[in-house]
């Protein structure tokens, strides 16, 4: 059987007939019957029919092949192509399945920050899967890489800082903590959280990044280290690990004391940048070195004390901070007041009135403590009695020096500027930034859950090379997100920060220049993990593996990585 098609043309009209025939031979002659007119048909059904007689076999649509699995592949494969791109796998050490463990836990942690066990179960639902993780690994598996990694620790920072850090490098260094669940961790002890969780032990853990904020070494402490003890830890890295000499530490104040900079005189080659505590600066005040006129036409300048010889100081005001000390100040002062004429009250009403000198200068206490105003009042207690008053003189000196720091380097001015030198310090807020993307927004550090100190010391280096990848990976995608691409340069360094016009212009269109769509970095990445990659069944048993097809942002994505979008995670 054939379907045959005739045309005839009537006037300006061509009319097409589609005749649905059988061919058979008669005396030695071939003849065709017609068996039914298809010329009602639609031309897509005229089409089926032919091929069928051709011989093709058809199946209805939703029976033609089957999605047997998704698996989330785009963020997974952004993540490892920033990491090729950084040749992190060449850092991490030599080929092996360790390796490739210790490389899918740190996209782990980028993508999805969890517990080892919920770590291995999410592997199984995304691309590494297979490619770079076997299946059925556990946390066996997971608990030897992060033993093999933490063994490497010392030549993968080494490597960093080869990288980052060189001769008269700028290097930043700061110390955060974080707490630990259980009580079996020999690293865990109690301390000044920087967590808000006194009730808890934690641990400490000190960053150290280049002058942009890329993280180049951490290291781990008990949670009652000092911040001084630390940063001798630091020197020692900087000196001996990096061997690197010629260097300019910064630390906060906190970090780099008066102590601890008499022993950086000892060593030489270690130049160092940090700030002045606010006892010191009031001490300033008293000898006359720091004068409110001094700030009239600037907001900083180079001062000098006999106490700081052979040194920098380079005193600073900043307006609006100091506006808002004063406001904060003001409502302390007031909230204290309110309190304590409640105390007041209570001494002197005339039921059941506060009584006792203890009593009575307990309730005191726990105000002052609360507002931290101590300072700022003077009381008087008795038996049956209770009056405070503000110690004005102290509120003013105080309020005098409101917005003022002081900056302390042994930097040559002919090096480093005085400006420089306070853009050098602010510099720390990079670290602080990362301590935030590495313990909560980004890589959820906290809290601790591991027992062993080469435990606790790995999961701390995961933390650290995700965040580095992360740091580069942000950088690339910048165009895509509101982050600010041009910050503008500033003259004066004491004053705050401020966005460029693009920066306001993408957050106010939700576009930028090019007019592509932005969003935060975490939506981002939420979005590309919505690029799967699927295995696809057809109804002949051909089993074949397909990416979906990428939206706009996804393809841009990959383009600012420098990598095209990879179907496998690794050659194979």
């Amino acid at each position: 059987m054939h379907v045959a098609t005739t045309r005839r043309q009537h006037k300006d009209k061509v009319y097409e007939t589609h005749l649905l025939r059988r061919s058979y031979r008669e005396d030695g002659k071939v003849k065709n019957e017609t068996l039914a007119n298809l010329s009602h048909l639609p031309s897509e059904t005229l089409a089926l029919i032919r091929e069928s007689l051709a011989g093709k076999s058809h199946v209805l649509a939703d029976e033609a092949f089957t999605i047997e699995r998704s698996l989330r592949h785009g963020d997974v494969a952004l993540i490892v192509a920033m990491a090729k791109s950084l040749r992190l796998e060449k850092l991490l050490g030599p080929p092996c399945s360790e390796r490739d463990l210790a490389l899918a836990l740190i996209v782990a942690r980028c993508c999805a920050p969890s517990s080892k066990l919920a770590t291995t179960r999410w592997w199984s639902d995304t691309s590494l899967a297979g490619d770079l993780v076997a299946e059925g690994t556990g946390t066996d598996e997971a608990y030897a890489a992060m033993d093999w990694l933490v063994s490497r620790q010392a030549s993968i920072e080494a490597s960093l800082a080869r990288r980052h850090l060189t001769k008269g490098a700028m290097v930043l260094y700061d110390l955060s903590s974080s707490w630990v669940e259980g009580s079996h961790c020999p690293l865990a002890a109690r301390g000044y959280s920087r967590d808000h969780k006194g009730g808890k032990a934690q641990i400490e853990y000190g960053l150290m990044t280049d002058a942009e904020g890329r993280p180049v070494s951490v290291e781990v402490f008990s949670g009652n280290t000092a911040d001084p003890s630390a940063f001798v830890s630091a020197v020692e890295s900087v000196r001996t690990r990096f061997k690197l000499e010629e260097v300019v530490l910064v630390g906060d104040r906190g970090m780099i004391t008066s102590a601890r900079i008499e022993a950086l005189r000892s060593l030489g080659g270690l130049s160092w940048i940090t700030c002045l505590r606010a006892p010191q600066i009031r001490l300033l005040a008293e000898h006359g070195a720091i004068q409110l006129s001094l700030f009239d036409e600037t907001n900083l300048c180079e001062i000098s004390h006999p106490d700081y010889e052979n040194e920098r100081l380079i005193a600073c005001r900043n307006p609006a901070l100091a506006g808002e000390r004063a406001r904060k100040r003001t409502e302390l002062l007031a909230a204290t007041e309110v309190a304590l004429d409640k105390i007041g009250a209570a001494v002197s009403r005339e039921q059941r009135p506060l009584r006792g000198t203890e009593a009575i200068a307990m309730r005191v206490a726990k105000v002052l403590n609360r507002y931290k105003m101590a300072k700022h009042f003077a009381t008087e207690i008795g038996e049956e009695t209770f009056a405070y008053r503000r110690k004005t003189a102290e509120i003013e000196a105080e309020a005098a020096l409101d917005g003022i720091y002081v900056i302390r380097t042994n930097v040559a001015a002919e090096r480093l500027d005085a400006p420089g030198a306070v853009t050098a310090y602010k510099g720390l807020a990079v670290v602080e930034r990362d301590f935030r993307n590495m313990k909560a927004i980004d890589l959820d550090l906290r809290p601790i859950y591991h027992y062993t100190e080469d435990r606790v010391r790995a999961h701390v280096l995961v933390c650290m090379l995700a965040a580095y990848v992360l740091w580069h990976l942000r950088k690339a995608l910048a165009p895509l997100c509101f982050t600010d691409e041009h910050v503008p340069s500033r003259d004066d360094p004491v004053a705050a920060a401020t966005r460029s016009d693009s920066a306001r212009a993408k957050e106010a269109a939700k576009t930028n220049a090019a007019g592509e769509s932005v969003q935060s970095f975490p939506s981002l990445l939420a979005h590309l993990g919505t690029l799967t990659r699927n295995t696809v069944v057809f109804a002949g048993g051909v089993r074949i593996d397909k990416l979906s097809v990428p939206t706009p942002l996804q393809r841009r994505a990959f383009e600012l990585v420098g990598a095209p979008i990879p179907t496998r995670l690794k050659a194979t």
